[in-house]
């Protein structure tokens, strides 16, 4: 029998309906997941689109992947307006123009656009957002798509002369130049390749204290910033989908026109019963990517009872850089906590862990992490639930952060050649 067969746990994310995400094992719907989230969401979609979930339905995301995993992320809104149509009172242009519904855009609609210059002077697009009087950080994106040249350039801007300048080039897919002056401080920038040409430019920054904050962007013939003159004076690019969102990462596309919009976080829960799960020895196994290589909070996901006295949780925790941690607590007692920093939390990585008494052991990627030999057992029919969160906490800021691809629970601890086996890449 396969490791795959014998467990009496599986999710390989693929069946749904509102409310639900169905396990593959058991067929009983004993190990489906409840499924959460208030508002619509998009995803892109197994034929490359960008798709738009309702609420309560889940998203299975193919970014980057034939295979898809379960996304869930946190609460986000989008302060951008007119997010695809690029005008209104929050949109400003100097030396541009805008030609709406020219281009297949990344949802397949004819809704992208034509940004093109008129000058070989300064020429840009701008948005302005209102923001109190602090350092915050944000995530600034927008899909384009090649027109005439090889040349894109956006900037961010407080005070001048506090911005952070990104360079794109089409011809070799990356972000080549990446800067921040002054009191703006560039956390990350990356590039994501959508279907049909469309890439998707993002970059994570701290900003100055000033109250407006200025989104540009720039189609460019030549290398240079926004704000330098450029050697024709018709370059053009398409653009679609427009977003900058208070957080330190990018997440899925946020539609707005006249006004912002929030996008609920996701949420699984409740999988299993205490019928399902040998609480006297279990193998907990969980192949999955965080968002983030520093947590804002630690989360995770466990196998527990009702409440936080009883739980066996794999976790991200907020420091070290990249901390994964594997922690057993029987009646709210530490039995075993095994941390390793050795992995890039952002990468899928496979986890698990397997319990028994006087034995825990953690394993990541096919690697051994740690044992402990001094561990109580829970009392029968005691573990009764897989769910998203640490402790059973309800604060939001708790609940998995999290790109899950594969998760299964055995009613044994696995043997090292096993779980070796189980979590190599």
């Amino acid at each position: 029998m396969s490791l795959a067969n014998e467990a009496s746990l599986l999710l390989i994310p693929s069946g749904y309906k509102s409310g639900k995400v169905y396990s593959v094992f058991p067929t009983d719907g004993d190990g489906d997941f409840t499924f959460s989230r208030g508002s619509d969401g998009t995803r892109k979609g197994a034929g490359g689109l960008i798709e738009t979930m309702s609420s309560n339905i889940p998203r299975l995301d193919y970014l980057n992947s034939d295979c898809p995993s379960l996304l869930l992320e946190p609460q986000r809104t989008n302060l951008m307006l007119f997010s695809e149509e690029f005008s209104g009172t929050s949109w400003a242009s100097l030396r541009t123009t805008i030609t709406a519904n020219t281009v297949i855009s990344p949802d397949g609609a004819m809704s992208g656009n034509t940004f093109q210059r008129t000058s070989t002077s300064t020429s840009y697009l701008v948005h302005n957002i209102s923001k109190s009087a602090s350092a915050i950080t944000y995530t600034t994106s927008a899909f384009i798509k090649k027109g005439s040249d090889d040349y894109f350039a956006m900037r961010v801007q407080g005070s001048y002369p506090s911005r952070v300048d990104i360079r794109f080039r089409f011809d070799t897919e990356q972000i080549y130049y990446a800067v921040a002056v002054s009191n703006f401080t560039l956390i990350n920038s990356d590039v994501q390749n959508y279907s049909n040409g469309w890439y998707r430019l993002s970059f994570t920054y701290t900003t100055d204290t000033n109250t407006n904050l200025a989104v540009s962007f720039s189609p460019r013939a030549s290398n240079g910033n926004i704000d330098s003159g450029d050697t024709s004076s018709n370059s053009f690019a398409y653009v679609w989908g427009a977003q900058t969102e208070v957080g330190n990462y990018l997440t899925n596309y946020i539609k707005t026109t006249s006004g912002i919009v929030t996008r609920q976080k996701d949420f699984i829960d409740g999988a299993g019963s205490s019928s399902l799960f040998n609480s006297l020895e279990s193998t907990f196994f969980v192949e999955m990517a965080s968002f983030l290589n520093a947590q804002i909070n630690s989360n995770g996901i466990e196998l527990a009872g009702v409440g936080s006295q009883n739980r066996i949780t794999l976790q991200y925790d907020t420091a070290p850089y990249n901390q994964i941690r594997c922690d057993v607590r029987v009646l709210n007692s530490q039995q075993a906590i095994i941390t390793t920093s050795s992995f890039d939390v952002t990468n899928f990585n496979k986890m698990a862990i397997t319990y028994k008494l006087n034995e825990v052991k953690f394993y990541v990627n096919g690697q051994l992490i740690g044992t402990d030999t001094s561990v109580n057992t829970f009392a029968p029919n005691t573990l009764s639930e897989v769910r998203s969160t640490i402790a059973d906490i309800s604060n939001d800021a708790f609940n998995l952060q999290a790109k899950i691809k594969d998760l299964r629970v055995y009613d044994r601890a696995l043997t090292q050649a096993e779980a070796i086996e189980l979590t190599t890449l």
